[in-house]
C-alpha cells in the first residue's frame, strides 16, 4: 500500500510539474480574464450583424463578394489587427438566375426547389418529362441502362438528425454525383430530396459535380415537403409528370480572396495558431449559421486575447474564400504556405453554425496531450466536455491541410441537432442565431488559440 501511495504522488506531482512548466499561474489567470471577457461582450454579434446586413449573401465572384473581402480587411484593421493582407484564389465561377417547378400530372401544383451549385441550365422554355423515383444512390446506379431516356430523376434519400451531423455524409453522396450517374441512365434531369433534416419549405442548395465525358444535366433539390409529395403520388401509383426551369450560367475562372488578419507573437512570431471560418455563402440567405458565425466569432476571440496579452506565438485568423464552391480559399492557402505549415501550432475552424460548443477534440502528437489537457481544463467552466479519442478532424476548410501535413488539429464540437435545418437556404439568416451561445462559442475559441499559442512546448502534429 505505501509503494502504492509513492508511485500516485509521484504520478501526482509529474502532472503538476508539467502544469508549472506549460502555464504558470499568471498565464491561467490571464486565460480566465478572456474567457470571461469573451462571455460578457457582444463583439462577435456585432461583427455577424454587420456582415449579414450589411453585405448579406456572398456567393463567390459576385459583387457582394468583392464587398465582404473589403469588408472583413477593413473589420480587422478596426479591431487593430496587426497585419491583414488578401491571397487570391480561383475557382469555377457559377451564377444563378432563374428557377421554377410544377408538377403536371397528376394534378397541376408548385414545386419548390433550388438548382445545385454548379447546375447547367434547362433549355429557355424549360423542360418536361415522367419522373422516376428511387429511394437512394445506389438504387439509381443499379437501375438498367437506358432506362431513364427522356425522364427526370428523383432520389428521395431522407437525411438523419444528430448532434454531429453525422447524416451529412450519407445523404451528400446523392448531392456530389447523382446527376451523373442519372445522365449515365439516359436522364435529361436530376432532382433529389434536399439534404436537410427541416420540416420547412425551403430547398437546400449546395455544390454538385458533373463527370468528363458524361452529359451535363440540370441538377436540383427539392424541398422536404415537396419531396414527401411526390413520394406519395408514387406510393399511390401515380405517373408523375414534372415541369422544370432552370437557368444558370458557367463564367469560367473567377478570382476572390482569403482575407487574414494576425496579432503577432512576442517570443516565436513565425509559429502561429490557426483559426477562422469561411467567408463566402450561398446566395438563398445571408449566411449568418453558414459561415458568417465563424468568421465573427474567430475575429472576436483574437481580438478579446490581444486585449489582455500578446501570448509567444502568433495568432492567425484566416477567412477563407470560395468554400461552398469546393473549398478553393483553403486549397489555395495551404498551397502557398506548403513550405512553412510546421509553423502551425494548431488549427481550428468554426463552419457548424453558432450553437453551443459540447466537446473538445484534439489531433496531436503524443507529447502535446499534456497541453491539451490544460486547454481542456480551462474550457470546463464553459460546459465544454474533453473527448480522449485525439482522432479530431477539423473543419472542411483544413481538409487541404490535413492532406498534405501532420499538422495538429482541433475540434471544438458545436451541437448541430438544428443546424441541417437551415444549412443551404434562404431561411440561413441572423434571426437563428442565439447571441448567448454565440458568446460561448467565441470564448472557446479563446481559449483553446490563446493557450495554444502561449503554452511553453510547441504543439505539433502525430
Amino acid at each position: 500500500m505505501k509503494k502504492l501511495f509513492r508511485t500516485l504522488c509521484l504520478v501526482s506531482c509529474i502532472s503538476s510539474t508539467v502544469h508549472a512548466q506549460e502555464f504558470s499561474p499568471e498565464q491561467i489567470q490571464q486565460v480566465a480574464q478572456v474567457r470571461e471577457a469573451a462571455l460578457n461582450s457582444d463583439l462577435s454579434w456585432q461583427i455577424l450583424e454587420s456582415l449579414t446586413t450589411e453585405i448579406g449573401p456572398r456567393l463567390p465572384g459576385t459583387k457582394n463578394d468583392k464587398k465582404a473581402v473589403e469588408w472583413a480587411q477593413s473589420q480587422f484593421k478596426a479591431l487593430a489587427f496587426d497585419k491583414v493582407w488578401i491571397e487570391p484564389a480561383t475557382f469555377p465561377h457559377w451564377r444563378r438566375y432563374h428557377e421554377s417547378a410544377s408538377i403536371i400530372t397528376p394534378s397541376e401544383q408548385p414545386l419548390h426547389l433550388t438548382a445545385l451549385g454548379n447546375s447547367v441550365s434547362t433549355p429557355k422554355s424549360g423542360i418536361q418529362a415522367e419522373v422516376v423515383f428511387f429511394e437512394t444512390l445506389d438504387e439509381l446506379i443499379a437501375s438498367p441502362e437506358g432506362s431513364l431516356k427522356g425522364k427526370i430523376a428523383f432520389i428521395n434519400y431522407r437525411m438523419n438528425r444528430h448532434i454531429d451531423g453525422n447524416g451529412y455524409g450519407p445523404a451528400v453522396k446523392a448531392r456530389n454525383s447523382g446527376a451523373v450517374e442519372a445522365a449515365k441512365k439516359g436522364a435529361i434531369a436530376y432532382m433529389m430530396r434536399s439534404v436537410s433534416t427541416s420540416h420547412h419549405r425551403f430547398a437546400h442548395t449546395g455544390g454538385s459535380h458533373y463527370k468528363t465525358g458524361v452529359t451535363k444535366i440540370p441538377a436540383t433539390a427539392v424541398a422536404n415537403p415537396d419531396a414527401d409529395q411526390l413520394a406519395r403520388l408514387f406510393k399511390n401509383g401515380h405517373k408523375v409528370q414534372v415541369k422544370l426551369n432552370i437557368q444558370t450560367e458557367d463564367l469560367g475562372e473567377g478570382t476572390s480572396y482569403n482575407v487574414i488578419g494576425q496579432f503577432n507573437g512576442t517570443t516565436h512570431p513565425e509559429q502561429y495558431v490557426l483559426i477562422g471560418g469561411h467567408l463566402d455563402s450561398w446566395d438563398l440567405g445571408t449566411g449568418a449559421l453558414d459561415d458568417g458565425a465563424g468568421v465573427a466569432l474567430t475575429m472576436a476571440a483574437a481580438k478579446h486575447i490581444s486585449d489582455v496579452k500578446r501570448p509567444k506565438r502568433s495568432v492567425r485568423v484566416v477567412l477563407f474564400a470560395a468554400e461552398e464552391l469546393g473549398l478553393w480559399g483553403a486549397k489555395a492557402y495551404f498551397k502557398r504556405h506548403e513550405k512553412t505549415l510546421d509553423n502551425i501550432v494548431a488549427a481550428a475552424e468554426s463552419d457548424f453554425g453558432a450553437d453551443v460548443v459540447y466537446g473538445f477534440e484534439s489531433n496531436v502528437a503524443a507529447s502535446a496531450l499534456p497541453v491539451v489537457r490544460e486547454i481542456a481544463k480551462q474550457l470546463a467552466p464553459l460546459n465544454v466536455k474533453y473527448i480522449r479519442k485525439n482522432a479530431a478532424r477539423g473543419g472542411p476548410d483544413l481538409i487541404p491541410l490535413k492532406n498534405t501535413t501532420s499538422a495538429p488539429i482541433f475540434a471544438l464540437h458545436q451541437d448541430g441537432t438544428d443546424y441541417f435545418d437551415y444549412h443551404h437556404t434562404a431561411d440561413d439568416t441572423l434571426d437563428k442565431v442565439d447571441p448567448k451561445k454565440l458568446q460561448q462559442n467565441t470564448a472557446a475559441y479563446a481559449v483553446l488559440a490563446m493557450m495554444a499559442a502561449d503554452a511553453k512546448t510547441k504543439i505539433s502534429g502525430k
